[in-house]
């Protein structure tokens, strides 16, 4: 696995504005655009904005990707239940991360978000994740890709549970993606602090940057920016920086571009 030079790599918007039942852009698209509007040559595609994923559908889209000059850092996936007491159940999310893994192989993406879920009333289990998770990334080092856990979720997703099923598993083609403002959720900034330190721990490749967090329920929390960037400089962070500006809090183009004016200065001052 290579390792990124931490001042080099700004990752485009990780959430294209793209609503499927409505005409707009393709995601074969989005590579050229993020180039020609911000000058950013990698980006941060969801799953859920590819158009298709039959083969031809797939091929064009990285050949659009290879014809913008650009590069994809990460591929990021939805939820699946990975902790549930039925081994079958479990089995049926290790599919879908397996699915998804052969598809980033096939499109040029080193590494995975796999989101994780539970049923509804039913708490995450450390053991259970762990030993889902580890089929997951035995099958990634396999295809040379990485499977990237992230503090999303409050429940299923809380970063020191997240932690503690990375240390269990102990694998290298399965890390953390700290997020920089979702654990600001029902907590303080000191709690947001300690959560992305101990995610930075086991990062290798992505992580998340955003302002501005506007959850369910009109809550509104404003992000560090700075004290986290000094919290990855001190994790000797060396990956990729996604811009993740939260469209309910004004223009996606404005506030993209505002993080990674941002983002440019701490990495610069480091």
């Amino acid at each position: 696995m290579t390792s990124y030079p931490f001042r080099a790599y700004i990752a485009s918007p990780t959430n294209p504005a793209r609503d499927k039942s409505k005409p707009g852009m393709d995601l074969k698209e989005f590579p050229a655009m993020i180039v020609k509007r911000f000058g950013v040559y990698n980006i941060n595609p969801l799953g859920d904005h590819l158009s298709s994923t039959n083969p031809a559908y797939l091929d064009s889209f990285r050949e659009a990707v290879q014809s913008a000059g650009s590069h994809l850092v990460d591929l990021g996936l939805g939820g699946r239940d990975f902790s549930h007491a039925d081994k079958s159940k479990r089995d049926e999310a290790v599919a879908y991360g397996r699915k998804w893994i052969d598809i980033a192989a096939v499109i040029g993406s080193p590494s995975v978000r796999q989101h994780l879920r539970t049923s509804p009333g039913m708490a995450p289990a450390v053991g259970n994740t762990a030993e889902s998770l580890s089929r997951l990334a035995d099958y990634g080092s396999k295809k040379n890709i990485i499977i990237n856990l992230e503090n999303d979720n409050p429940g299923s997703e809380d970063p020191f549970f997240l932690v503690e099923v990375l240390g269990k598993v102990n694998s290298p083609y399965l890390r953390a993606l700290p997020d920089f403002g979702n654990s600001l959720r029902g907590h303080d900034a000191a709690y947001n602090q300690r959560a992305v330190d101990a995610m930075f721990k086991y990062a290798y490749n992505m992580c998340h940057v955003k302002d501005v967090l506007h959850p369910e329920g009109g809550q509104v929390y404003r992000v560090d920016v700075a004290r986290l960037f000094s919290v990855a400089r001190a994790n000797s962070y060396r990956g990729y920086f996604s811009m993740e500006f939260d469209t309910d809090a004004g223009d996606p183009f404005e506030g993209t571009e505002n993080l990674v004016m941002q983002s440019l200065k701490h990495i610069a001052a480091s």
